[in-house]
């Protein structure tokens, strides 16, 4: 039971994080243009990393 709540929970929280990623894209590609990056890219990635570790895992 509680592996599902974490697993739904990692999902929620990777969905969450693409929808933010893109809502800023036009912001991030302004601040890219003034030489600061946004690490949006590294909370995706480590976010899908530890969904999928955590669903292989459950099989």
């Amino acid at each position: 039971m509680i592996r599902r709540v974490y697993l739904a929970t990692l999902f929620a929280l990777y969905q969450i994080s693409l929808a933010v990623g893109i809502m800023l894209m036009p912001f991030a590609l302004a601040m890219s243009r003034a030489g600061v990056v946004l690490p949006v890219h590294r909370i995706i990635e480590n976010l899908g990393d530890a969904y999928q570790n955590a669903a292989g895992q459950a099989r």
